[in-house]
Formats: C-alpha cells, structure tokens, sequence
C-alpha cells in the first residue's frame, strides 16, 4: 500500500475522527439516510431468476420459453388423498371444485385434471395427483400469489379429503425468511463477548459497529438488485456472513484499542495504534474473504456469483465502518470501556502475560510434538467423511415431516412410485412438420430406455412447432440412477430424432439440479487453485515469507475438509439425527462444497492474519521466532477464541431453520470455525511455527525485491498529542 496512502487511512484519518468524533457519525448519519433514499427510490427485490449458461436444461427452457411459452412456466402439484375413493361420486364433484378454485388463483395459466390425464389416478384409487401451472419459472412467481396457493391448500384439506403440496412452486413457497437466526446469532454473540472481555460496554462496542456496518450494507444490496438478479436468500446468506464478520472486525481493533489505554496511551494515540495495527489487518483480511467470495463466479452459474457479489457488497461496507467509524465510537465510549463489568465474569487484562492464553501458549511451546501429533488426528478423523461425499440435490422427501412438500412427495411416492417426485421433459423444437408422426412414436421408444417408468404422449403446441413428453423414472429426484438416466436420455434422443426435423433437449428441474451439479463440477478446476493461489501470494506479500503462507493454505483446506466430512456425515449418513433434525438422508447440494469453500476459505484466513500479524509483530520487535509465536499466541488468544465462538455461534443459529439446504450450510460452516479457531488456531499453527523456528520467516531476496512492501503491522507510533484530562480511561 502507497506509504502516503496508508497514512492517510491508518493515522491521520483516525486522529481526525478521535478530535472530531460527533463531525464523523454526522456525516456518517448523512450517508445513511441518502442511502435510504436511494433505497425507496431505486432499490429493487429478489428474484429467483434461475438460469445454466450452455446447459441442456437451459436449452429445453429457452425452447418452451420461445415457442410454447404456457408450457415454460413451473407447477405447484396438487396431490389429494381419499380413502373413499378418487373415482366416488362425492370425491369426484370436490376435486371438479378444486380445480376451478385452484384455476382461478393468479398468476396460473391451466389446470391439468387428474380424470382427463393418464397415470394421474393411483392404482388403489385413494390418490392423485394434477399440476397447477404457472406462467413463470417457480422462482419468480409473486410471493403473494404462492402465499394464496398455500392459504387455498388449508381450506380445502378438510374431513376426509387431504390436500398437500409439491413441485417446484411449492418448494419456493417453503423457503424461509430471515428472522429469528439473526436474532439469536447477535444474542450468543452477546454474552461471549461480555463473559470474555469482561465488560458490558466492551461487549456493546463490536455489537455496535457490526450493526451499523449491517443496515447501511443491506441497503446498498437491495439498491444492486434493482441492477441484477439476486435471489430470494441472498440476505440470509449476506447476513449469515456478515453477522460474524462484522463483529469479529471491530472486536481485533477493540482489543487493540483496550491493550493502548492499558498501557497508559491517552485515547486518541490509543486508537491510532489499534487502527495502524489491527486496522490493517482488518483491511487485509477484508480483502482476502472478497477475493474468496468472487471467485464463485467460476462456478459459470451466474445467480451463485450474484449472491457472492452481494456479501462482498456487505464484507466491504463493515470493513468501511471498522475503518472509518470505529474510531469515532471509540473515542465516545473509550473512557468506559471497562465500566459495567461483575465480578462472574472474565477481568479485562489486554497484556497476554498472565492468563489462560498465556499459560496455554507456554504449554504448547515445551511439547509442540505431542500437540501436533494430536490436533491433526482430531482433524484428519472429522474431514475422513469427505471420502465418501455425494453430490447431488435433496429432493423434499429430505423436507421435514411438517411441510406440505414432504407429505406431498410421501403421497405421491406411495401412489405413483418415488420417480413420480421428479418427473424429466424432453421439449422438442419441431422445424419440419412431417416430424410430428414421428414424435408421437418416442415415448414407446423411450419406455425402453433403462429406469423409465413411463412417458407421456407428446403434448404440441398451437404452431405445430414444439412439443413436451413428460418422463417418469423409476428412482427418485436425489437417486444417483436418476441422474445416469437424465445421461442415457441425452444419449438416446439425438439417435431417436435424427433426421426427422427435430431436436430434443432433455430438461425439468430435475436434470436442472443434475446440470447445476455438473456446471460446478466444471469450474472447480479454476476455481480452488485461483482463491488458494491468489490468497498465498498474498500472505507471502505481506509476511515475507514461503512458509507462512503455504501452512496457511494448508491449514484451511483442512478446516474446510472438517466442515465437508461433518456435513456428510449429518446429511449423508443420518448420524445425530435426533439431534439435529435431519431425519432423511441424501447427497450433499452439488453447489455446496465451493460456496462453503469460498466463506471457510475467507473467514478462516480472518484468524490466520489476526494471529500471524501479531506474531511478526513481536518477531520484527524481538527477533526470537519462538518468543513471537508464544507471545503473539498469549495477546491473540482470547479474541480468536471469543471471535471463532461468536462466529460458529451465527452459523449454528441458522441450523435451527427446517430448510435442508441452510442446515447444510449452519453445521459445516459453524462446525468449521470452530474447529478452526480452537484447534487450528491455538493448536496446530503454533506447534508448526515452534516446531520450524526461524525457518518460517525465510524469504528468497530474489522475491523480496519482486514483491511490493505491505505492511500490517504498522509503523512506529508516535503520540501527537499527550494525553491530557479528557483522555484518561476511567473504570
């Protein structure tokens, strides 16, 4: 970074904010109120607008889309259990009613009727089953119109008829909104911070500041969505991250600041030193999480790049309050920093030389073998699920037993089989019209096929240029033999349809999650050797060193390898059932493993260069690489520990909603930081640095010359100001 630069944003800016701290939260106020502004007038909504660049599925959609456009919309599948019988007379006339009601609801194009439809009565007759469709893709029909699908369904599910809900349009409508998970990842976040520092207003100031980073932040997410399409759980995924971020963000300078005024620095020369210190390690650290966060968009699916955009929108608007504001808040609340505190709880001393931390770092240093030996076991045995991970898309059968969706997909599993839950279209664009006797012989064609239940007759448009056959499959939507028979169908039709005039493009949600799956699959290749490689060539930039950086990505590839095996063996294997609420398995969501690896990979490098600043910091000061471990451990270990608690505590919080997909994300991500902050952090990186010694600050001069000088650990600070009356801390 530019010296001038760097002093500007390290030292002058935190001065100015420290004398003129109410000038700073004014125009701070201004800023936010022009965003709120902008916000009514130009901010957008979040839309679900799904879309596989080059996939086949994609293909099949734009076909409908273009020439049989009442067919591109999605469905909301209507599934009816009578004991009395579908076919009875009494039955007959409210399922007739039924599908007027439903027919009439907005937003809907037809209503197919289970008695006009073949295969749409089940064998015993006690069920059946009939699409309500849409004329939009299932994520960007209106809310309100899916809240009125969902309300109908409960009036009409009365005495003997049952009513339930599936398909696509059903699944969006079960999706939950943000709420009480934030809610309880700010209250845990809460008492850590007051049983670990020891004070309420030490406890208040992170809270503080993460929340005014969050409001500005989510506005400037929905003021974007009106420029690009952001789907639904954007803010939940934002905020799943931000949450801990923030405050992990303002607690390293907070702890900085306590460390200055305990050490007797007046208030301002205080904050200029945590601000030239920690400050920028927050900027540094704040980068490599955007750099992890973008690099989804080598996933080629442009809603996840969208959804990465908009939590690098909300890291860097934290990082912005950290930087910017924090200084101002600090020198308000710095004076009583330490006031509010009780005697239950932790005692503020910032020195690291007496303590759990301190006495923790010198253990380590007598037996870095042993811990070593024994910190890599732990980790090794919880990423060895990972062996037998299986990618793939839960269908709602994964859904908890509470959801319409589930009991819908029950139903028709016990009516129609368990393929009946995710049925596969082949849409075919028809050029030449002599084509039509020839498509009308595929489905006894494609009945042969292995793993195909049954297939529909086509069904053609009003132009004769288009036509849809509808799939059953024997397995259901997550079984593997699904996806190999989504294959053998791609394989069939070109031979199928050759030379009559026809294409044929094999489509439906279900070979859309199978395409999704391998679209990421695809884009792995450039995606983890970017993130990794970018982020060590940073680390060796600011470290100025080989070693530093390379344990570092080897690190959190480990961490992240523990939050993989966790997630595999909760979701894939049904271990802890009864305790975390998972009481169906299938495979891990195929976009799961690189989403999950772009937030480990940028917030478990938050806790390398929290520690690892302060490490060379005490390495450039004594010289004694050792010392500097032990030492840089001891002042570090308290707010990583209460930093990796708060963090897991968020990502947990999130695994108390029913949505499969969030629970993913809540244990792997929660279960990651943690390991990574406790065993990672305080374990295993201190036993590597005793254990190489001098060694690990080894540079080539060759690259010393090549690399440009950032610092992080800032400069020699000295005061401006003394202190006077007015910059006295007071207990």
């Amino acid at each position: 970074m530019n010296s001038n630069r760097a002093s500007l944003l390290f030292d002058r800016w935190p001065r100015f904010a420290a004398r003129h701290p109410w000038r700073v939260l004014a125009g701070a106020a201004i800023i936010v109120v022009g965003l709120m502004a902008a916000n009514v007038a130009a901010g957008g909504s979040f839309v679900d607008e799904f879309s596989i660049p080059g996939a086949e599925s994609q293909q099949a959609f734009d076909v409908l889309l273009e020439r049989f456009p009442q067919q591109s919309g999605d469905v909301a599948t209507v599934v009816i259990h009578s004991s009395a019988g579908i076919e009875s007379a009494d039955t007959r006339e409210r399922v007739q009613e039924l599908i007027t009601r439903f027919g009439e609801l907005p937003g809907v194009t037809s209503v197919a009727s289970p008695y006009d439809v073949p295969g749409s009565v089940s064998q015993d007759g006690t069920i059946a089953r009939f699409d309500v469709r849409y004329t939009e893709p299932a994520f960007e029909v209106d809310a309100k119109h899916i809240e009125e699908l969902f309300d109908l369904r409960a009036e009409v599910s009365v005495g003997d008829l049952k009513v339930e809900l599936g398909g696509p349009v059903a699944v969006v409508g079960e999706i939950e909104p943000p709420g009480e998970s934030e809610l309880i990842g700010f209250i845990a976040a809460m008492v850590i911070l007051l049983v670990a520092f020891g004070s309420v207003v030490a406890m208040g100031l992170p809270i503080l500041t993460a929340l005014m980073g969050l409001i500005p932040g989510f506005m400037i997410i929905r003021i974007a969505s009106a420029f690009a399409s952001m789907a639904s759980f954007t803010p939940q995924f934002a905020s799943m991250i931000g949450i801990g971020v923030g405050i992990d963000y303002a607690l390293l300078i907070t702890t900085r600041f306590r460390e200055g005024t305990a050490a007797g620095l007046s208030l301002e020369d205080a904050i200029a030193k945590a601000m030239a210190t920690a400050g920028r390690a927050v900027l540094f650290a704040g980068t490599v999480v955007v750099i992890a966060l973008m690099g989804l968009w080598a996933s080629g699916i442009p809603f996840l790049g969208w959804v990465a955009t908009a939590a690098v929108l909300l890291v860097a608007a934290l990082v912005i309050v950290a930087l910017l504001i924090l200084p101002a808040i600090l020198r308000l609340g710095g004076r009583h920093i330490n006031r509010l505190s009780g005697r239950f709880i932790a005692g503020s001393d910032t020195s690291g030389k007496t303590g759990a931390g301190a006495r923790w770092s010198r253990m380590l240093r007598r037996s870095p073998i042993l811990f070593l030996i024994l910190s890599l076991a732990v980790l090794l045995v919880l990423a060895s699920p990972i062996l037998s991970m299986r990618l793939g898309s839960a269908d709602a059968g994964s859904n908890p037993e509470s959801s319409t969706t589930r009991r819908a997909y029950d139903l028709i599993s016990e009516g129609f089989g368990p393929g009946g839950n995710g049925p596969i279209l082949v849409a075919l664009e028809i050029d030449d019209p002599n084509a039509r006797s020839l498509i009308e012989t595929l489905p006894g064609q494609i009945d042969q096929v292995e793993g195909v239940a049954f297939s529909s007759p086509p069904l053609f448009n009003e132009a004769g240029d288009a036509a849809i056959v509808s799939i059953i499959p024997v397995s259901s939507p997550q079984d593997q033999k699904t996806g190999e028979l989504v294959d053998r169908l791609r394989e069939f039709m070109p031979g199928a349809t050759s030379g009559s005039g026809a294409r044929a493009f094999v489509g439906g949600q279900t070979a859309a999650f199978i395409d999704v799956a391998q679209k990421i699959s695809d884009g792995m290749p450039l995606f983890f050797p970017a993130v990794i490689g970018l982020s060590v060539l940073l680390l060796a930039t600011v470290f100025r060193s080989i070693i530093v950086p390379l344990k570092a990505a080897l690190m959190i590839v480990l961490s992240v390898g523990v939050g993989f095996g966790v997630v595999t063996a909760l979701f894939q294997w049904g271990w802890l059932s009864q305790i975390t609420g998972i009481d169906t398995t299938g495979p891990v969501e195929s976009f799961l493993p690189m989403m999950l690896f772009a937030v480990l990979f940028g917030l478990s490098m938050d806790y390398e260069v929290f520690l690892m600043t302060r490490v060379r910091e005490e390495f450039l000061g004594s010289g004694d690489a050792r010392y500097a471990i032990e030492r840089g451990q001891a002042v570090t270990f308290r707010v990583i520990i209460a930093a990796g608690l708060i963090m897991s505590s968020v990502f947990f919080s999130f695994a108390l909603v029913d949505a499969r997909v969030i629970k993913e994300f809540g244990f792997g991500l929660g279960t990651a930081i943690l390991t990574d902050a406790l065993i990672v952090r305080m374990v295993l990186v201190p036993s590597i640095m005793h254990l190489v010694g001098d060694s690990a600050w080894w540079f080539p001069t060759w690259l010393d010359r090549l690399l440009p000088d950032i610092s992080v650990e800032g400069a020699p600070m000295v005061p401006e100001v003394a202190g006077g009356s007015d910059d006295q801390l007071t207990t």
